[in-house]
């Protein structure tokens, strides 16, 4: 109602201006008349129309009335009826909205427990990393370690270590207990079996050895212990697992050992057990891989092609040795 009354004292205070331009008065009485009486128009078409403004448009203040004050004001004769032309319409004539023709919805939550998957992944758990390094909600961050519970845990424990340096205390422990609770599993069955290794009978020493030296290998290769510690997890493996090849022990404790003397940087010890294990009949597809990863720590760069095509074609195709294929073929 206020704008209304502002609206019409303005049309007739304009009115007024422009008719005293006809009254022939003198020069300087037409002016200040002419002046007057369009400042007191423009001053309550601003008003008017700044109360019609929608909200957004009303700030900041005093800009906004005196942008639209100076339009009227500064351009004599056609200054307001501009203001009119322009503002009115745009205020009671909007533009129509075009029809939405995507629907927004929210983001689903994370599920709890990793879905089973029928064969390798190909992005491994770069999806749950991403989360965990860019998701806002600390409740999304969590989702993300307990679906590690049905990931292996040579890919778990990366993420869980990641984790640990999330800026929420419950992302943080939740990881570490996670990660305690793998390495409390693992001393535990070592335990165990230093403790049956101290009354076992000559027989059962050598498979004994065998599941201490995997056991403390599980530790390195999980990435549960590092620096000096994991020096010392893979000298313990080194130590049970000769033992138990002396014992008789043979196989996949061949493997193992390779395995443990190239985590320990002793290529040559480690290239004698793999062919030791090659020739007493186990799987090449079990050994080739570690023969390529020493072809490549010694610099034979030309055999890493030839030992990776000697793998059976289905491993060919999967990963990590597809992409390896074609980065060294």
């Amino acid at each position: 109602m206020i704008s209304k009354w502002l609206f019409s004292g303005a049309v007739f205070l304009e009115a007024g201006s422009w008719a005293s331009l006809t009254l022939g008065l003198p020069d300087l009485q037409m002016a200040l008349l002419y002046a007057s009486s369009h400042l007191l128009a423009c001053l309550m078409l601003t008003g008017a129309i700044w109360l019609l403004l929608p909200a957004r448009y009303r700030r900041p203040l005093p800009w906004s009335p005196l942008f639209i004050f100076s339009l009227a004001f500064f351009v004599p004769i056609l200054g307001s009826v501009g203001v009119i032309a322009a503002i009115f319409p745009a205020l009671y004539l909007p533009r129509k909205r075009e029809r939405q023709l995507w629907r927004a919805i929210g983001i689903p939550d994370l599920p709890f427990r990793a879905k089973t998957q029928l064969h390798s992944p190909t992005f491994a758990d770069s999806g749950l990393q991403d989360v965990l390094r860019h998701a806002p909600d600390p409740d999304q961050r969590l989702a993300a370690l307990l679906a590690t519970r049905r990931m292996p845990g040579r890919e778990a424990v990366p993420i869980l270590k990641l984790a640990l340096g999330d800026p929420s205390d419950d992302v943080r422990l939740l990881a570490y207990s996670m990660l305690d609770k793998q390495e409390s599993d693992i001393n535990q069955h070592i335990e165990t079996a230093l403790g049956k290794l101290a009354k076992a009978r000559p027989k059962a020493v050598g498979p004994l050895h065998a599941t201490l030296a995997r056991w403390y290998f599980e530790l390195a290769y999980l990435g549960l212990a590092q620096g000096s510690v994991q020096a010392h997890v893979l000298g313990q493996a080194g130590e049970h697992a000769e033992r138990g090849l002396a014992a008789g022990r043979g196989g996949e404790l061949l493997l193992l050992a390779g395995r443990i003397a190239l985590g320990r940087g002793d290529i040559a010890k480690a290239q004698v057990h793999l062919l030791e294990a090659e020739r007493s009949g186990m799987a090449a597809e079990k050994v080739l891989p570690f023969r390529a990863e020493i072809a490549f720590e010694t610099g034979l760069y030309r055999d890493i092609p030839l030992l990776l095509r000697k793998l059976p074609i289905e491993m060919q195709q999967r990963p990590p040795f597809a992409s390896l294929l074609r980065s060294w073929t």
